[in-house]
């Protein structure tokens, strides 16, 4: 069979998340229309008769503004660089910029084999799409695929081409498993998308969500501690809504998807706390796993 890592790469908020849960044929990454909404590399595995893909989800390259985003650009290239085959995502609705065009010549100094998925065609005209493919065809890179990861669109060729990327080799994960996430970053992470699509400008870059316990108590019910984190005082308030309403609103939506995951009843004890500057803080950001 084949088998291998396929690095998923580009600017952040074109969809590269979105392509990959798709793909999976399951929500394994959070999704928003926020930038940069990934922040760790996320392994999708997609299943087939005859392959196993690893598609490997990392953050957006992005010109970085602290230390975290230095570290989330240092482990995107780090992935690339571990992988068999990179998937370079664009938007059929957004010029090329000097962000993709960095990033296409990154992907050509690396040698590594290279297929172009134009993502968001349900948003985009056709000439839109005619046009971004001929304009990435100047990169001459393996294969170049229109799709819609919201529709599923062009998802089943994409995997195709990809596949045949692919070296020959065994499995890397069984077949009812479509992550490797460890499941407290997967209910941080879920905990957080609930957030992004709440909070305005740049307060959802300045939040972070850290899972401290899971407890399994007696009638079954799955107990988890976590912090919601900030940098200001003055975000604080804002995290926790008038009266505690939007803590509450955000613990009731992220309870319901970790109940799904987990398949217990779950209490979710939220806690709100400022740690200063922790984007810029290199034993902070240790401490949360970037």
């Amino acid at each position: 069979m084949k088998s291998g890592f396929v690095a998923v790469v580009g600017r952040p908020n074109v969809g590269k998340s979105t392509i990959v849960n798709a793909a999976v044929g399951t929500k394994v990454a959070i999704t928003s229309p926020r930038p940069q909404t990934t922040r760790n590399t996320i392994r999708g595995v997609v299943h087939r008769p005859d392959a196993q893909l690893v598609l490997v989800d990392s953050p957006g390259l992005h010109k970085p503004k602290n230390a975290l985003g230095e570290r989330l650009n240092r482990l995107v290239y780090g992935t690339l660089a571990e992988s068999d085959a990179a998937l370079f995502v664009l938007d059929a609705g957004a010029p090329i910029g000097p962000g993709d065009r960095l990033i296409a010549e990154r992907l050509r100094e690396s040698g590594v084999a290279t297929v172009v998925a134009v993502n968001k065609i349900d948003k985009a005209s056709r000439d839109e799409v005619v046009g971004q493919l001929g304009r990435a065809g100047a990169w001459d890179f393996a294969a170049y695929v229109p799709v819609s990861g919201l529709e599923g669109t062009g998802i089943a060729e994409l995997v195709g081409e990809l596949v045949a990327l692919m070296p020959d080799g065994p499995a890397f994960f069984p077949a009812d498993m479509v992550t490797d996430q460890p499941e407290p970053l997967v209910i941080a992470e879920r905990v957080r998308e609930q957030y992004l699509s709440r909070l305005r400008e740049e307060l959802p870059h300045s939040l972070t969500v850290a899972v401290d316990d899971i407890e399994e108590r007696p009638g079954g019910t799955t107990y988890i501690g976590a912090r919601v984190i900030v940098e200001r005082d003055s975000q604080k308030g804002i995290v926790i809504g008038k009266a505690g309403a939007l803590l509450k609103e955000v613990g009731a939506a992220a309870r319901g998807e970790i109940e799904a995951l987990l398949g217990t009843p779950v209490f979710l004890d939220l806690r709100v706390k400022v740690e200063k500057g922790w984007q810029n803080e290199p034993q902070l950001l240790d401490r949360l796993g970037f």
